[in-house]
């Protein structure tokens, strides 16, 4: 009786509360790009802009948008409020956040990772370093998030990826990549440098801590599969869950959840 009282409690308690995350859409300017780039920029119930924050930057998948986070998956604002951080979706339209060596136009690593951090650490109250810095996406967001925090492992603690496209190249012909990399054909050295499956000898001690997930009936499952026996391979510790499902919404709006209490986690044990 006294345990069936107390889930009673717990249950009102949870219908009563309303979380109260707040969302702005901003405007961030890229000097390299020579534009303006919205984002959506989650704060937790909580933030007053005294106590400072960590913040997980998030990407979005190739054909979406800095909105879409919040749009399909409204849980992250009640995820910002249980664990106390900022989320901050960025727009990378189509660039797999490349600074292209194509098209001098397009410098999206920059941007995510140089300008819009500073821009964000600029106008809230963050932990601006990489104990209280993570980056994650899905799909082309995945092999984003694991590009620029090989690359940049000065700024971000913490990585996942969300049937992420972890190699390019088997891909050549898709999801407009030719017009960030050009022609695997003409350029495969483009293609070879930037796959995130030719990167982990990039990583240093003390690399970000990694997440892996991806789905068995996911088209990128074999790449995934492929990087988690590399990184093993390579005594590089990492997260890898596997679980029956595909490239879908579904399959992310169950992944995500894993993926902000692997964040949380870290940023837990970072920031202490």
């Amino acid at each position: 009786m006294k345990v069936f009282k107390i889930g009673l409690f717990f249950l009102l308690f949870c219908c009563q509360y309303t979380y109260a995350a707040k969302v702005d859409t901003v405007n961030t300017y890229s000097a390299s790009m020579k534009m303006n780039v919205k984002a959506v920029v989650i704060t937790p119930d909580k933030y007053d802009g005294h106590q400072k924050y960590p913040v997980l930057y998030m990407l979005h998948g190739y054909g979406g948008n800095y909105a879409d986070y919040v749009n399909v998956f409204p849980v992250i604002k009640k995820l910002a409020d249980n664990y106390a951080m900022i989320i901050v979706c960025a727009d990378g339209k189509t660039s797999w956040y490349f600074d292209s060596p194509v098209n001098p136009a397009l410098k999206y690593e920059t941007y995510v990772s140089s300008e819009l951090v500073s821009w964000v650490d600029q106008h809230y109250a963050t932990i601006n370093n990489k104990a209280g810095r993570a980056i994650m996406g899905l799909s082309m967001g995945g092999h984003g998030a694991l590009y620029l925090a090989f690359k940049h492992q000065d700024i971000y603690g913490a990585a996942g990826s969300m049937s992420g496209g972890i190699d390019i190249r088997p891909f050549p012909n898709n999801w407009d990549i030719t017009k960030t990399l050009g022609d695997i054909k003409v350029q495969p050295a483009n293609w070879e440098k930037h796959t995130v499956t030719n990167m982990i000898g990039l990583l240093k001690a003390g690399h970000p801590a990694l997440l892996i997930d991806c789905g068995t009936k996911d088209f990128f499952y074999k790449v995934n599969l492929e990087f988690h026996n590399k990184l093993l391979e390579s005594n590089i510790a990492h997260d890898f869950i596997v679980r029956d499902g595909g490239h879908d919404i579904d399959y992310w709006s169950n992944a995500i959840n894993y993926q902000l209490l692997f964040m949380h986690l870290y940023f837990m044990k970072a920031v202490a």
